[in-house]
């Protein structure tokens, strides 16, 4: 993980010392040129090419967002086990929503069609729907993601950056698509930023011409094809990927650098008018290239910290519950396995607990999802009071957790079991002023010599299957 964090960052270092000293080179070059070669060649140029660059900086941590949504194996085993639990997909679209600061977050079901929003189910996607149209261009192109401006299907008054990545099952099968989104606000005041430190007319338009994003300073037909001179040049403009063009307006000589945005699939427009003098555009040029400056330090240090950050926060998620902070199962696999070569280096037992809360589902739909949390983490406190630090314990499914007891006898861990037991009997959870109350049972085996993981923790749950059949809130064991 060290190694490619620093790659990243040598990579992005390299990167930005390549623009710094390309753009230092050419505009010490240009600047011995003609006022209007500046204008044309270099001060357009630059401007569209930071404002390009701060767009793509922007779209870069919601595509990675996306893609952990689309790895997220949560995610494709609510689809694979038949959407059942709305409520569980919508709390997590939530907490995608909250966590990454985005203005929504959705997963839609290729096997239902169903919208799935952080605030419920919005809809069924439907092919006759033009609002629809773009699920179905997900669905079929090559590429894992696209960032797409379009209507904000929760907020029909509000146009929205999408970014839709592919999700596909264990297999490679298309089984939807996931994404967040953010607000094309975000880039209108990127525009207003730049056109009042650069005093110069900054917008988008599509491929027709017709201006889709300005600031609220613009003026003029909303359609290059109509706009006073520059429309004798619009279809040359909207022909090209990039290019420097001029037009006359009202006797002055005004210049266009235009650059395709791919990922809006929109045109940067950037002008400006020749009036400026050629001091001024001196100092533009020694303020740009102390931005640039400025810029790249800012940008290394943020790329740093925001691996760093994402670096420890994976390694936080692949092995760590969300809710009560113990180990998930990936982690019982590795402890497991450092257990039992301990135990064989000092031949001592190894014992298993599993625990499961009786009639949690009661809970759930009596007094909702956030007391059954509730009582899942007091449950867990309860638990930890009782067991030694060497202990492991860790959930293993939404109510079912799982003890780890290295060099413990199965005579300690019944004792061990019955007082986790009476703990979660006395326990009382208050929740909106409410007092909750469950009770546990648990199913106790012994390690044996040479056995797997999986037929321990058979043996451990048939035990749990005894303690439920025999009415619940006690304690089974299994040799």
């Amino acid at each position: 993980m060290w190694t490619k964090k620093l790659r990243i960052v040598l990579a992005l270092t390299a990167l930005l010392v390549a623009g710094f000293a390309t753009t230092s080179v050419v505009s010490y070059i240009v600047a011995h040129d003609s006022l209007s070669e500046q204008i044309a060649e270099t001060t357009l140029p630059l401007t569209s090419d930071n404002i390009y660059s701060e767009i793509q900086q922007d779209l870069l941590r919601p595509i990675f967002i996306s893609s952990l949504m689309a790895q997220d194996t949560f995610v494709r085993d609510w689809v694979m086990s038949g959407e059942k639990d709305v409520a569980s997909i919508t709390r997590y679209l939530s907490e995608i929503q909250k966590q990454y600061g985005t203005i929504t977050s959705f997963f839609v079901s290729e096997e239902t069609r169903k919208y799935y929003h952080s605030s419920g189910v919005l809809k069924t996607i439907k092919e006759e729907d033009p609002l629809d149209k773009w699920y179905f261009k997900v669905k079929n192109m090559r590429d894992d993601y696209e960032v797409n401006v379009d209507i904000d299907t929760a907020d029909k008054q509000s146009m929205v950056i999408f970014i839709n990545y592919r999700v596909y099952d264990y297999s490679g099968r298309y089984i939807g698509a996931t994404g967040v989104g953010l607000a094309v606000d975000a880039v209108k005041k990127l525009i207003e930023t730049y056109q009042q430190r650069y005093g110069r007319k900054v917008y988008f338009t599509d491929r027709q011409g017709v201006v889709a994003l300005n600031s609220t300073g613009y003026t003029g037909e909303k359609n290059i094809h109509e706009r006073q001179g520059i429309k004798k040049i619009a279809t040359q403009i909207l022909s090209s990927p990039s290019g420097s063009y001029t037009y006359q307006n009202k006797g002055h000589t005004v210049y266009v650098n235009s650059r395709l945005v791919p990922e809006f699939d929109w045109y940067l427009l950037v002008e400006q008018q020749d009036d400026p003098g050629e001091t001024r555009i001196l100092n533009t040029l020694l303020s740009n290239l102390l931005i640039s400056l400025f810029i790249t330090g800012i940008v290394l240090l943020l790329a740093n910290l925001t691996i760093s950050s994402y670096q420890n926060r994976l390694e936080e998620m692949a092995t760590t519950d969300q809710l009560t902070g113990i180990a998930n199962r990936h982690m019982f696999d590795m402890l497991f396995g450092h257990a039992l070569k301990s135990a064989k280096r000092h031949e001592g037992p190894i014992s298993a607990i599993i625990l499961d809360i009786d009639h949690f589902k009661y809970v759930n739909d009596t007094y909702g999802h956030a007391a059954g949390d509730a009582v899942i983490q007091r449950v867990v406190g309860a638990a930890k009071e009782q067991i030694r630090e060497s202990y492991t314990i860790c959930r293993w499914g939404g109510e079912e957790f799982l003890l780890l007891l290295p060099d413990c006898n199965l005579d300690h861990a019944l004792k061990l079991a019955e007082n986790i037991r009476d703990a979660i009997l006395k326990l009382v959870v208050n929740f909106e002023d409410k007092d909750i109350s469950v009770t546990a049972s648990l199913g106790v085996t012994l390690y044996r010599d040479e056995e797997s993981q999986i037929e321990l923790l058979k043996r451990a749950d048939s035990a749990l299957y005894e303690a439920k059949k025999s009415g619940r809130n006690r304690v089974e064991f299994k040799i």
